[in-house]
Order: C-alpha cells, then structure tokens, then sequence
C-alpha cells in the first residue's frame, strides 16, 4: 500500500469458495458465518499490518456489499475470439522457469511507480503478482489439462520486444466443462499483462496518462499485438472459447481498439466482481490498482 508515496507491505486476505446448501439458505446463516469470517480475519496472520479483505462475487453486488465487501469502482474486461493463425516470429513462449523472473521484474516496477504521490489520492493499493499467485493459477491448470489430454501447456505465457522495452502476458488455462461439451465456455485468463515503459500503467484507472510517444510507442505497439495474438492462438490450440484481459491500462486500449484485433468489452455486473472490505473506518478507502486476474480466488 501507497500512503501520499510512501509504500508499506501489508496483508490483504482472499475470500473464495462460499457457499451454503440450497436448505439452509434465506435463514442468516450465510451472513452471520461472513460477518464472523470479517471479524477473525482482522488479526489473521497477522505478521504485518491487516488493512482489509477481498472476494470476487458471482451473485451480483448487493449481497456482499451489505455485509461490508464493497464492488471495486471498476470491473470490466476485454474479450478475444480464439484464433487459428501461426504465431508471430515477434513474439517467444514463456516457461515456468521464465515466470520467477519476470514477477520480480514486474514487483520493481510496480513499487517503484507507487512511490510517487497521486494527485487527489491518498491511499493506493494493490495485490502484487508475485509468483505465488502465478502459480496457484497454473497448478489448477495443470490438473484440468492433465485430466482432459494427458498433458499440461507448455506455454504459460508469451513476451516480444528487447529487455527494457518488452511486453509480456502471463496466462491460465480454464475450463469449466469438457472442452466437446455443448456449452463449453472455457476462457484462456491473461493473468497479468505488462508493457515496459507504459507510463499508464499501475495507477488509479481514472488518472492514468499516456503511455508513449513517437517511435517507441510503435515498437511497442507491435509487440503487444503480437504477444495478445499468440494468446488467441494458444486458446485455439487448447479448444478454448474465448480469451479475457482484466482492466489494460489506457494506453493498451488505445493500441487494442486502433488495430486490427477484433474484441469486446464486458461489464462485470454478475460474476467476478472485485469486493472490497476495509478496516480503516476513520479514512477514506484506498483506491485499489491493478484489478487484474491473477489475484482472483
């Protein structure tokens, strides 16, 4: 967390997986067991300062935010079809052995961007995609994968461009149902996606600046694409139905919608939406960047 830029760890608990049998709904038990969960998770393992809670909501926003998990301001996404095209000789595969690297890289950057004062807000938070988070995605991968084709992904990612001027996603293969089923709809998730040097990057959505300029922005441009098309071909390979990129910043919109890349953007009203509950009552809540997926539970 970011006070006026001055950067502190602190924890952050994930809520997942509530549930309640369908004869023991409608009579409080379910929001008496979250306001006990609210209560003990204040001094959790507490090894360093608690400041709150999140959970991501499949049953709207209403629920949740009454017992004090609020919807993040924002919760949108970018949808690409898959796509059976070659991949560009641009971009290269990443590895499992590539992924601790690239996370630190990626830590640095994001604390270093945290350091410096946002006009107009206070407190900014995020949850870090360090390689933990990376991996808890991957080994539900693995054995989804395992299961439905006797193997797992080699790629768990893709990258272009030179040190300094990379772009690179990392990814998770989801399903949800056999992949032949009627109404599959599984989605291959781009956990994190960085652009080196993008300027719009973690900051509060609603301040957030251009990314480039001149040159540079091409080339960058370019390796983007290329690393989002290598995404609609590995979801083509894995009979995957779709391919979603959680809140890119402006300037990746701004390349996205100026290609030639076809996509959508969905409003998460329903399913997956970034719940936040915190404890500090006496000041205004952080602004939390970086609403990407990998820090989904």
């Amino acid at each position: 967390m970011s006070t006026d830029g001055k950067v502190e760890d602190v924890i952050v608990h994930g809520v997942a997986s509530v549930f309640c049998p369908l004869d023991y709904r409608g009579r409080g038990f379910a929001a008496r067991h979250m306001k006990e969960v609210a209560k003990a998770l204040r001094s959790w393992q507490s090894q360093a300062r608690v400041i709150g809670s999140v959970l991501y909501s499949d049953i709207g926003k209403a629920y949740y935010a009454k017992l004090g998990w609020k919807p993040n301001a924002s919760n949108w996404h970018l949808e690409f079809l898959p796509m059976k095209i070659p991949r560009s000789s641009m971009a290269q595969e990443i590895i499992e052995d590539d992924l601790g690297g690239l996370c630190r890289r990626d830590e640095a950057t994001i604390r270093a961007a945290m350091t410096k004062p946002t006009d107009g807000v206070k407190k900014i938070v995020t949850i870090l995609p360090d390689l933990d988070h990376i991996l808890w995605h991957i080994r539900k991968e693995d054995f989804a994968t395992e299961q439905l084709f006797g193997q797992k992904p080699r790629a768990k990612g893709a990258i272009a461009g030179l040190p300094g001027y990379q772009a690179w996603a990392v990814w998770t293969h989801r399903y949800y149902m056999h992949p032949n089923a009627e109404s599959a709809d599984n989605v291959l998730y781009i956990l994190r996606l960085v652009v080196e040097g993008d300027d719009s990057a973690n900051k509060p959505q609603s301040r957030r600046e251009d990314g480039f300029q001149g040159e540079k922005q091409e080339r960058q441009a370019e390796s983007l694409i290329a690393v989002i098309q290598y995404a609609q071909a590995e979801a083509a390979e894995w009979q995957l139905n779709r391919v979603k990129l959680w809140e890119p910043t402006s300037w990746v919109q701004d390349v996205i919608t100026k290609s030639n890349i076809g996509h959508r953007i969905f409003e998460r009203e329903e399913d997956s939406v970034a719940s936040c509950l915190w404890y500090d009552d006496e000041e205004a809540a952080p602004v939390w960047i970086n609403n990407e997926h990998y820090a989904w539970c």
